[in-house]
């Protein structure tokens, strides 16, 4: 199993007078990313929000392409492009100039978020996020396999035209459907494309992140695809002390707190498709310390990081993508935090992992 250093910038308003300058949360997370290649991560994913709602990076590929120039090997990914508040030809054409610069480095994850805010300024329709996300992945697919194209949709019609650059990797670079339902991970393996989860949406949903890998797996087959990937997110910090571990699991609460202003709350109001987010509010709002598990957070000694790790690796995970700087965490805590990780976990699944601190 191979790991990604993995953020979502957050910076919501609910953390008050302990929000971060966006503008050096930006810098920082440059620096992050290049020194993850350093320490012998596989990948970084970055987020796309918009208005500081939550997120403070609007536009994942041009920070990548930034990053692309001052890295050599370390895959370049979005997580995820809100496609629907996007153009697909534009998405289309962004991804294959990365993977361009990059010299085939990029990958391309898209959702369809959860926050109706970004999507009333954008005026795209909230209620039908999810054909529109489809239709928009079709586009990009036809575009990147045939190059020369046309398309008559529901929402898109588009005359015949040619995508400039073609990107590097052939067919094209791989594409991860973020998936929170069901019915997204039944239409990425129709697809035949790739998912990355979220576990604690994964575990609510399918009952375990293994279960979920083992239906796509599944579906996948069904539809005639075999050797499709899945990736997932974690929350992890190695811990030197049990007040260490306490502290993390603190500002784990802090991010959700934070994060829950973003997410569709009221039954009456949700979307039928997103509606399950209602209940992962009232989950939210009600967790303490003592409810945060393994499946969402993973928080202890090296032993105890390697050992439940190695039950992520059982399930057939392709990657771990990991979230460090979560509720706040400063610049120097988080280098700090990704330097115990690549010390002490990273070479127990990679035998020849390259760390700045071996």
């Amino acid at each position: 199993m191979k790991f990604g250093y993995f953020t979502l910038t957050d910076n919501p308003e609910g953390y008050g007078e302990e929000r971060r300058d966006p503008n050096q949360v930006i810098t920082n997370l440059v620096e992050q990313a290049v020194y993850a290649e350093e320490l012998g991560f596989n990948s970084v994913w970055v987020p796309e929000h918009h208005f500081g709602l939550f997120g403070v990076l609007p536009s994942p590929s041009m920070l990548l392409a930034h990053v692309a120039g001052r890295t050599k090997r370390i895959q370049l990914a979005p997580a995820t492009v809100l496609l629907p508040t996007n153009h697909p030809i534009r998405m289309a054409e962004d991804y294959a100039l990365l993977d361009v610069l990059s010299n085939g480095r990029s990958l391309f994850s898209a959702g369809r978020g959860y926050d109706k805010r970004e999507y009333d300024a954008f005026e795209v329709d909230f209620n039908n996020s999810r054909e529109i996300f489809f239709e928009q992945l079709d586009i990009i697919q036809k575009a990147w396999r045939e190059g020369t194209f046309s398309f008559s949709g529901k929402y898109y019609n588009i005359p015949e035209v040619t995508l400039v650059p073609h990107p590097v990797q052939e067919p094209y670079p791989p594409i991860y459907v973020a998936s929170f339902s069901a019915p997204s991970l039944e239409r990425a393996a129709e697809m035949g494309e790739n998912v990355i989860f979220a576990p604690f949406a994964a575990t609510m949903v399918f009952g375990s992140v293994h279960n979920a890998v083992a239906q796509f797996h599944e579906l996948s087959q069904k539809h005639g695809y075999e050797g499709k990937n899945a990736r997932c997110s974690y929350f992890l910090n190695v811990c030197e002390s049990k007040a260490d571990v306490e502290a993390t699991k603190e500002r784990m609460l802090k991010y959700f707190r934070g994060l829950v202003p973003a997410f569709p709350s009221d039954p009456a109001t949700a979307p039928p498709h997103i509606r399950y987010f209602v209940d992962i509010v009232k989950r939210l709002q009600s967790m303490r310390t003592t409810d945060l598990s393994e499946q969402t957070i993973i928080v202890g000694d090296a032993d105890y990081c390697v050992e439940t790790l190695k039950k992520v690796e059982e399930s057939g995970v392709e990657e771990v993508i990991i979230y460090f700087d979560f509720g706040g965490l400063g610049h120097t805590e988080t280098i700090a935090s990704m330097e115990r990780f690549a010390k002490h976990v990273l070479p127990h699944f990679h035998a020849n992992a390259a760390t700045a601190l071996a």
